[in-house]
């Protein structure tokens, strides 16, 4: 069974990631195997730029075919913050909790009122790359349209999920459980990616 590579470091990622790929025939690996094979820097703009030096970089590495993506979370009254720093918003080292709080700490600078907007746009968005040697294979992207709810709510997901309002289920991705994956940026990404995979190879 050929092996694909799925290049990030974060543990959540990789569950969400097994989930959405687990039927196809692929022997899933993660970077633990390859302890000594250091990060790229991300420092692109975009979040297609980053997906796509990080799966370069690690297929160049490991020599497997890798897939790698960049994922975050755009506020239009922010101007699109955190955007690609949405990882290192506040600081690598700085929790989720308190990435909240420093948001809707901006939002509020926002508003004359000092009340929040309900009906301010955010968007997560997720792009994958898959590569082989120095070659870009395959490109997508994934977004969900939603809102900033006015507090954290659900113990659900990960990440920004408790802050993400998703008005089609009225409640919180954190909230919305096993429903997340099948309107969820990454879930979008990644079940495009399995259809260029099945047909591929």
């Amino acid at each position: 069974m050929p092996s694909l590579l799925v290049a990030t470091t974060n543990h959540n990622k990789v569950r969400e990631i097994r989930q959405l790929l687990d039927r196809l025939p692929f022997d899933i690996v993660t970077l633990a195997e390859w302890p000594l094979v250091t990060a790229p820097e991300e420092t692109g703009t975009t979040f297609e730029e980053n997906a796509r030096a990080k799966a370069l970089h690690y297929a160049a590495a490991t020599g497997e075919l890798t897939v790698a993506e960049d994922s975050g979370l755009a506020i239009d009254a922010l101007d699109g913050a955190p955007g690609v720093e949405s990882a290192r918003y506040g600081g690598a080292d700085t929790s989720y909790p308190d990435k909240f709080e420093l948001i809707y700490r901006a939002l509020r600078a926002h508003r004359t009122t000092g009340r929040l907007d309900p009906s301010g746009g955010a968007r997560f968005i997720c792009a994958v790359a898959l590569a082989k040697g120095a070659r870009v294979l395959f490109e997508t992207r994934g977004t969900v349209e939603g809102r900033i709810a006015p507090e954290p709510r659900g113990d659900g997901g990960f990440g920004y999920d408790p802050i993400f309002f998703y008005p089609p289920y009225g409640q919180t991705l954190a909230e919305a459980g096993d429903r997340k994956a099948a309107v969820s940026h990454r879930g979008q990404a990644f079940r495009a990616l399995a259809v260029f995979l099945q047909s591929h190879f």
